[in-house]
């Protein structure tokens, strides 16, 4: 039996509050991203993702909050990014009840650290999170691939060919890519097939797809070119698409779900 691809929607929390619009009916707090996991848990999410776009050191204890609380009410996986810079940082995560962590600036200033935290916690802990984006004009000799990891939203180049610094990740130890195309984030386009597709090529780990979903049709592909799971944000937080959808669609296309 196949493996069961995976749902997973991704909440920007700020200060405690979900940051992205969300327009969902029911919901005594719509900000609110303990009463927002559960919900998403309840519609057959099959993980959560929770990125902490806090600035502050008093952002990053709410985070630890909301971790905690959802752990105790939400029983999906669940991954937290944004900001984790340390070993100190994702041993607080998994205690306050994160079951992976996602780590993206800090290892590409240090590489190393992906080691570090893959022998000390545990590859399945670990997710290397790239934001990876077209180069601009031919592939450069040092891009080979064509895509590039990008840094600061997408807009600063960190010098590393997408494809490459994957391989890197894997060679250090970390137990999943998520695979953030920067070119389809909040186009609603669809997933970067190509993307997916190279970045599959020269790697054996699970790779999330994120960035361009817009449709239920546009999960399918996604798997097709490679992706073990897919993430969105915007489509689910704001009902133009439901996971049931997404997964039904999915059953349609012959993939094995979890329903």
């Amino acid at each position: 039996m196949s493996l069961a691809t995976r749902v997973i929607p991704c909440l920007d929390v700020k200060d405690g509050r979900v940051v992205k619009g969300v327009n969902f009916t029911g919901l005594r707090d719509a900000g609110d991203p303990v009463e927002l996991a559960r919900r998403y848990e309840a519609e057959g999410a099959d993980e959560l993702t929770f990125l902490d776009v806090s600035a502050s050191q008093q952002g990053r204890g709410t985070m630890l909050e909301v971790v905690r609380a959802t752990a105790e009410q939400v029983f999906i996986p669940l991954t937290v990014g944004g900001g984790v810079r340390s070993a100190a940082d994702v041993d607080e995560l998994l205690r306050a009840g994160a079951d992976k962590v996602s780590i993206n600036t800090a290892a590409i200033h240090r590489p190393e650290l992906l080691r570090e935290l893959s022998r000390r916690f545990g590859s399945q802990c670990i997710v290397l999170s790239v934001d990876a984006r077209r180069v601009a004009g031919n592939p450069v000799a040092d891009m080979p691939s064509g895509f590039e990891v990008t840094t600061h939203g997408g807009s600063k180049s960190a010098g590393l060919d997408a494809v490459e610094w994957v391989r890197t990740g894997q060679e250090l130890g970390v137990g999943e890519i998520l695979l953030n195309s920067m070119d389809g984030d909040g186009t609603k386009a669809g997933f970067d097939l190509e993307l997916i597709t190279a970045v599959r090529k020269h790697t054996n780990l699970p790779v999330i797809a994120s960035g361009g979903a817009g449709a239920a049709e546009h999960f399918p592909p996604a798997i097709a070119a490679g992706a073990d799971a897919v993430l969105a944000a915007s489509i689910f937080h704001f009902g133009e698409v439901t996971i049931d959808q997404v997964k039904a669609t999915m059953v349609t296309a012959g993939l094995t779900v979890r329903r």
